[in-house]
């Protein structure tokens, strides 16, 4: 690919230009590594999209519309990002999913490539939140989940991962259906070989297991589970979590569950929370444990039709008991098995954790899919007045209790319903129920679990500081938050 251009030209293609029975009619998406057009098959007599690989800081484009390389040392990553670009389309043609781009056909001209897809009407769900915030609450958010769930577990089944889900790569259609768009394989390539890396993850949006060299880092479903969770943070919160190299250093994020924005649930904070941890063990491991967490099913059975050359999807993650650490997997791909990013901070070796806050209590237990919060003191509090959820699987260990304990447990009854109830707990405090003392353990974001069966019960936590005690009178099975005091 020669340097020499004729002078300085438009980014993109004009309208008008000509793919055979392909015309472009416009642009209507843009990014540093490529372009996506609205145009017309003339052919089918219908409207298509088409995405260009044109990454603007390797490449410009020349009067008769191919493109020149800036210069010649940039050649080794421009031909990366092809080969990527190449492989996307290649991979996205093997899967037939409504929430995954549909592509259509697959060419190379002009010194790079397009790719041919169904056009999705709509806008980003970046735009969205940008033009429309009072539109987005929890009802919304729980409604778009389902769809988008089985869209990246679909991939995860192929054993692929997305590693650049944001809210600029989800399109929210008329239908109000969700759209996964750009993979970033091209942006990861490219930054396997050039001096940009910073330029090549998105800030907030990126596990920090995507910093680091794709043998030494842990990628698994929960990193894409890290940028959903960071998606619905901007959501909730207005702006993405801190970006995860800085929190690997000194860990400055404030738990959803302690700022407690109005009008969202205790369930979805929680999970939010969760998705967020900073190291890949202490997130949900797969889109169903994120799923369980929300009480939100994955929408429907994904349709898809790898190829003979599909890879071997690898075997799911499995969850081992709360009381042993997950075994991090490192053998998933990068989408289109698009390299690792280069390491930002070498000197970033140790994952600093800071202990969460303690649980607080809900600001709004009328909000539809919220836990109840059970307000301390003697007073008793009936459960069968307020609506159970169903036990979140959340990474929180649990320690066995106590031989008094044992016993009390097995004196209920078999059939009687199980309640899981939640409370700030820090490591030395006692815990009591019902005149029994009770060995827990917290999680790291300071979290004790039991679980109780039907009747009533008394719940003390003591320390040196004093104590507080919550009367609890369980009729039904369900998920409890006790506040601190």
């Amino acid at each position: 690919m020669s340097q020499q251009t004729t002078g300085p030209h438009a980014r993109h293609l004009p309208p008008g230009y000509r793919f055979s029975e392909f015309e472009i009619r416009d642009v209507i998406g843009e990014g540093g590594f490529g372009i996506v057009y609205r145009a017309t098959d003339h052919q089918l007599e219908r409207t298509i999209a088409i995405k260009e690989y044109m990454p603007d800081q390797l490449a410009l484009r020349r009067a008769d519309h191919s493109l020149a390389l800036r210069g010649e040392r940039l050649k080794g990553a421009f031909d990366a990002g092809l080969s990527s670009f190449i492989q996307e389309a290649r991979l996205l043609a093997r899967f037939s999913h409504p929430g995954l781009v549909q592509v259509l056909r697959f060419w190379e001209q002009n010194g790079t490539a397009y790719m041919g897809t169904q056009y999705y009407s709509g806008t980003t769900l970046k735009k969205r939140h940008q033009q429309q915030p009072g539109k987005i609450n929890e009802t919304w958010i729980r409604r778009i989940l389902p769809p988008l769930f089985s869209a990246i577990e679909t991939l995860h089944h192929q054993g692929y991962l997305h590693c650049d889900i944001s809210l600029d790569n989800i399109q929210i259609q008329d239908n109000q259906m969700p759209v996964l768009l750009d993979f970033g394989s091209a942006r990861k390539a490219i930054g396997n070989v050039s001096d940009t890396t910073e330029m090549m993850l998105k800030p907030g949006f990126a596990p920090f297991e995507l910093y680091t060299d794709s043998d030494e880092g842990d990628r698994g479903a929960w990193t894409d589970i890290y940028s959903l969770g960071a998606v619905l943070h901007t959501l909730v919160a207005g702006a993405p979590p801190p970006v995860s190299v800085v929190r690997s250093i000194e860990d400055n994020y404030q738990p959803l569950m302690t700022l407690r924005p109005p009008g969202y649930s205790a369930e979805l904070l929680y999970a939010i929370d969760q998705s967020l941890a900073l190291k890949p063990q202490h997130r949900p491991q797969s889109l169903r444990e994120l799923a369980d967490l929300l009480r939100l099913p994955i929408a429907g059975t994904p349709d898809t039709a790898p190829s003979a050359a599909a890879p071997t999807a690898p075997a799911p993650a499995t969850s081992p008991s709360p009381a042993a650490p997950r075994e991090v997997s490192r053998r998933w791909p990068l989408i289109a098995g698009a390299g690792a990013a280069l390491a930002l901070i070498a000197a970033v070796a140790l994952w600093l954790m800071r202990p969460g806050d303690p649980v607080p209590s809900l600001p709004d237990p009328q909000i539809a899919g919220a836990s109840p919060t059970i307000p301390p003191g003697d007073a008793p509090v009936n459960a069968a007045q307020v609506a159970p959820a169903a036990p979140p699987t959340a990474p929180i260990v649990e320690s066995p209790p106590t031989p008094q304990a044992q016993a009390q447990a097995q004196a209920q009854p078999d059939n009687a319903p199980i309640a899981v109830v939640y409370f700030a707990y820090s490591p030395g405090q006692q815990v009591t129920l019902n005149g029994l003392r009770h060995d827990v353990s917290s999680d790291h974001s300071g979290t004790a679990k039991l679980r109780l069966a039907a009747g009533d019960h008394l719940l003390e936590v003591t320390d040196n500081g004093g104590s507080y005690r919550h009367t609890l009178s369980i009729t039904t099975p369900g998920t409890y938050l006790l506040g601190t005091r």
